[in-house]
């Protein structure tokens, strides 16, 4: 994923993942609420995670940007002539969206949210204070730098109030490169190259789910869902054209055994996005098999979507210059700020894949409200400053209140509410313990306290200005 090579020439390898099926094979349409979407994404799939879950913000539960930057990031300044968009659109692009030669500007990338919306070419801005936000930088990643990730932050802080604070967990204290993480495949993990995952003994995919969906099962040893293809080409903007879309032939999605018939039970889609040189032409089924959503996926009623972008040289079906295989982080198809909205090709597709994979759902009574404390609290994730928390649902619950108390004894003081089954608790101090404890509100009553969970943050990483070669901490 050099930044440089976004825009010159790169050789693709190729690789056959599964027999060829028959054009027009679709998305099975299974019983899962698309209201319960959610969406992570590496590198270009963190940039188009983020303006896919601002754009159809009304039915994503949760986004997660791994080595991503902000919402329009690499749009440019509006007075810019037409006839020097495109140049500078792909320039912002790999420099200040990557490298922060000039830091993104987060105010004017909020006005352009809040104008696109105004318009009706994004959804309502306010459904962003409900959705669940990680955001990832590894310490050792040279191709998006921190400040970059930083903005990301910065952009999603703007809408966090009351009790929507707790809704977002940076983790920047881990010793990755540019890379999705995992514990145990890919490259060491201070590593920037091909595949782009980076072990370093961190359950990314874990963390992640678990901090849209609340505590889950723990990920299954052997998988008993299928792994199906489908043809992108059904979904694309010119139907069985998906080549103008910079979408491959086919994509991808993992299906539990409790999801698929005849159980169909009711499950939700998570939509994982690789990054540059990262799709199954380039580096085969590793991304898919080994990110780490699958077995997370096979035992908590998640159906985990892969679509697949394409590498285009000038040329071969238009003149879009895209040979790493990215997703659109700079407006390739349009040169203007459509690639961010409803009319986004990439974004269009995206949801017409959410909407035929969704479309067996059987709305479900809701079930009788609980009293209970909730249940199984855990600490999912640690920062220098920060930790990640989550818990069981509890039917009826229209709030959480999170309760904390530093190291192992102490008073608890209530830090937070939050509507969802899980917490990002910021502002701690660097190597510290700290205890837990949340309670539900059902009917105006608040249950009795959880079972206590305790954690340790992380020391803060020494300064370091030459990514790739900075030491990764032993607790990484």
């Amino acid at each position: 994923m050099n930044p440089v090579a976004l825009v010159g020439g790169v050789a693709i390898s190729t690789c056959i993942l599964a027999p060829a099926l028959a054009d027009d094979q679709p998305l099975p349409a299974l019983n899962a609420d698309i209201k319960e979407t959610s969406i992570s994404g590496i590198s270009s799939g963190a940039f188009m995670a983020v303006q896919f879950a601002t754009a159809y913000s009304s039915i994503v539960k949760g986004v997660a940007s791994i080595a991503g930057g902000p919402f329009g990031c690499a749009l440019g300044d509006k007075a810019i002539p037409d006839q020097l968009k495109n140049i500078t659109m792909m320039m912002s692009a790999v420099f200040n969206c990557m490298q922060d030669m000039a830091a993104p500007d987060v105010p004017t990338l909020i006005s352009l949210a809040e104008r696109l919306a105004n318009e009706g070419a994004i959804d309502p801005l306010d459904n962003l204070v409900r959705q669940k936000m990680y955001v990832f930088h590894g310490y050792n990643d040279k191709v998006v730098l921190g400040p970059v990730s930083d903005a990301t932050v910065a952009f999603y802080r703007h809408w966090l109030v009351d009790m929507a604070s707790g809704n977002l967990f940076y983790q920047n204290t881990i010793g990755a490169g540019h890379s999705l993480v995992t514990t145990d495949f890919g490259g060491d993990c201070n590593a920037n190259a091909d595949p782009f995952l980076d072990q370093c003994g961190y359950d990314q995919a874990g963390i992640i789910l678990q901090h849209f969906y609340g505590a889950l099962q723990p990920p299954a040893g052997t998988l008993a869902g299928q792994r199906l293809r489908f043809d992108q080409g059904l979904y694309s903007h010119l139907r069985r054209s998906p080549e103008t879309d910079n979408l491959s032939d086919d994509g991808f999605v993992y299906v539990p055994a409790d999801c698929a018939p005849p159980k169909l039970a009711v499950c939700r889609v998570h939509v994982a996005l690789h990054g540059c040189q990262q799709n199954v032409a380039s580096v085969g089924d590793k991304f898919i098999e080994h990110a780490g959503y699958n077995r997370w996926a096979d035992k908590n009623h998640i159906i985990v979507l892969y679509p697949q972008a394409k590498a285009t040289l000038p040329g071969m079906t238009s003149l879009v210059t895209n040979p790493l295989g990215c997703w659109d982080l700079w407006g390739y198809h349009d040169w203007n700020e459509t690639y961010l909205t409803h009319s986004g090709r990439q974004i269009e597709a995206i949801h017409k894949m959410l909407e035929a994979l969704t479309a067996g759902y059987k709305p479900q009574p809701a079930p009788a409200p609980s009293h209970a404390a909730p249940a199984e609290l855990v600490v999912t994730d640690v920062s220098d400053m920060a930790a990640a928390l989550a818990w069981e649902p509890v039917a009826g619950a229209t709030e959480y209140r999170l309760y904390r108390h530093p190291g192992a004894d102490g008073t608890f003081e209530q830090v937070g509410t939050t509507l969802a089954p899980g917490y990002g608790d910021a502002g701690l101090a660097p190597a510290s313990a700290y205890t837990w404890q949340v309670t539900a509100v059902v009917d105006g009553v608040e249950s009795a306290p959880s079972a206590t969970a305790v954690g340790r943050t992380r020391g803060t990483p020494a300064p370091c200005a030459d990514p790739g070669t900075c030491k990764v901490a032993a607790e990484n």
